[in-house]
């Protein structure tokens, strides 16, 4: 039987969902124009909150800092707006004369946003943009532990918005969130499409509604470091990357992969950069700690700093430390720390060679973070190419901290908060997902041909081809001494020998003096035999489509 906190949110879901669909039936006839306005009135509105926002999050939630949630923040308020400036959403994107194509934006309603903990506000922010961008109405549902802080954002969003001349009720949040309310909204009849960001969990329940649906896979983020690299630079922006709001992110470095070669010069400038490398003893500490018997990361160590995970763990760090860095020799489920981490704390692996790191790099992937991201650092262009042919990540990072390189901070990807991780991770898509992708396009589409100008084969079925078998055998005389090739090749495959008649048997024995049994012998067959049986078998499927052979002879 559901709680009286459960019936609350389930209901106050069904209200919330039909106003926001009733101020949806206005702004879906708003031009792009109009769109357009009111999501710069509510960027410029959350950039003007944007550092009170970051120190709610952290006070509420208690992960990450400030300093860099401001960033993230910023990310969605500042360069994702400037971003989607220009970008036709509604009515019609583009003609195509020459094609006699009109291509039309249509929104797609009500989205239903599922907020995370980790970073509460920045995905708020840009959920409720994308959304208004793409002209739809949207459902804000905050995590029980950044609810105060979420609402707050909406509410910010929601005042600039109607002030620019939005519908009431176009931006709604849940203040009464549980899991069953959740997933009564995602089950909305009235909800177009779902934005989850969560826990696997949520993202399994999101895919589960019955609605289309736009969930993300964890992180697992390898960092393959090239020794062509320059060394300095990137043990830099790996260690800005990891620390980067205590490892929140999940596109966030998890572990570094190089070659044993330079494996002094890397622990000396991770040093350099106040990592503090753990013992043996810390490293199973903190492997205790972080990871649970459900293999799953420990909510109490998720973005907290350095030196106050190393306490929890039994041992203390100098201040100031930025990272935690253990060494590991393996990934799976024997090795925990090689899993994704959401704190400050980086495994190292040193291999033989760069194919090693290769295959490092691709296991990692697959043991935790198939689809999402991975890094290479290198000068060699070959390198980099074949790292990104290879590894399973659909965002391949080069020469960038990690977190800013796949939400399009440092690179041209596109600015986001929700990074699909393709189907092979079970996601919709494998794209940053922005605006474009809560739209639907209706294409007016004009005659340009008659049926039989789209074909290069008849359209009459009393002209087709009869049978491949006899088309084939119109393109000209079987050659028998390529069936004979072909047979004798398949007979090597199976160990058969194929010699020429006069070939005499090979002198000697084994090469080495030791003795072994003999093996059985396997037959042999000779040139002459192989031609006689491939000329027969040609001959009898000749005569029965009707033709003759090729009167080729083989020798």
């Amino acid at each position: 039987m559901l709680a009286d906190k459960d019936l609350l949110s389930i209901q106050e879901v069904r209200t919330k969902v039909d106003q926001a669909y009733s101020a949806w039936q206005k702004y879906r006839t708003y031009s792009q124009e109009q769109v357009d306005a009111i999501v710069e009135r509510m960027a410029a509105a959350a950039r003007s909150s944007a550092r009170a926002l970051a120190e709610e999050a952290v006070a509420e939630t208690g992960y990450g800092n400030a300093k860099d949630k401001y960033i993230k923040n910023l990310l969605c308020c500042d360069w994702l707006p400037r971003r989607m400036r220009g970008m036709k959403t509604v009515g019609v994107l583009r003609e195509l004369p020459e094609e006699k194509l009109v291509e039309i934006g249509v929104p797609v309603g009500v989205i239903a946003a599922i907020l995370p903990t980790t970073n509460p506000t920045s995905t708020a922010i840009y959920k409720t943009l994308i959304s208004l961008k793409a002209g739809n109405a949207v459902v804000l549902s905050p995590h029980p532990r950044a609810h105060r802080c979420t609402c707050h954002t909406a509410s910010i969003l929601y005042q600039a918005a109607v002030q620019a001349g939005a519908p009431e009720d176009i931006i709604q949040c849940v203040d009464t969130a549980t899991i069953e309310g959740t997933n009564a909204l995602m089950r909305h009849e009235r909800i177009g499409v779902i934005l989850s960001t969560g826990g696997a969990g949520i993202v399994r329940a999101a895919y589960s509604s019955g609605k289309p649906a736009f969930g993300v896979g964890p992180g697992n983020v390898p960092v393959l470091l090239d020794p062509s690299a320059d060394l300095d630079d990137a043990i830099a922006k790996i260690v800005a990357g990891k620390s980067f709001d205590y490892g929140t992110v999940c596109s966030s470095e998890q572990a570094i992969v190089t070659e044993r070669s330079i494996r002094d010069r890397v622990l000396a400038l991770l040093q350099s950069q106040k990592a503090f490398l753990c013992n043996e003893q810390q490293k199973a500490a903190l492997a205790a700690l972080l990871v649970t018997t459900g293999f799953t990361i420990n909510p109490n160590c998720v973005g907290q700093a350095p030196a106050k995970l190393a306490r929890m763990a039994g041992f203390e760090v100098p201040a100031g430390t930025s990272i935690l860095c253990v060494e590991d020799d393996g990934v799976g489920k024997q090795h925990p720390l090689s899993m994704e981490k959401l704190s400050p704390v980086l495994s190292l692996y040193f291999v033989n060679d760069f194919a090693a790191a290769m295959d490092t790099c691709f296991a990692l992937l697959k043991f935790g973070g198939s689809g999402h991201t991975a890094v290479i650092h290198s000068r060699d262009e070959n390198h980099i190419r074949e790292f990104g042919l290879c590894m399973p990540a659909m965002r391949i990072l080069v020469n960038t901290p990690a977190p800013q390189g796949s939400t399009g901070i440092t690179t041209n990807v596109f600015p986001a908060m929700t990074l699909g991780c393709g189907a092979g991770a079970g996601n919709i898509t494998s794209d940053n997902v922005g605006p474009q992708h809560l739209i639907n396009i209706k294409r007016i589409a004009y005659v340009v041909r008659r049926p039989e100008e789209a074909f290069e084969m008849p359209l009459d079925i009393a002209q087709a081809p009869q049978a491949a078998a006899q088309a084939s055998l119109a393109a000209g005389p079987v050659d028998t001494l390529a069936v004979a090739a072909a047979v004798e090749r398949f007979l090597a495959s199976r160990g058969v020998a194929v010699k020429s008649a006069a070939a005499a048997p090979a002198a000697g024995g084994p090469a080495c003096s030791c003795e072994t049994a003999a093996p059985a012998p396997k037959p042999e067959i000779t040139r002459s035999v192989v031609a006689a049986i491939a000329a027969e078998v040609v001959d009898k499927f000749l005569a029965r489509n009707g033709k003759s052979g090729s009167g080729e002879g083989y020798s």
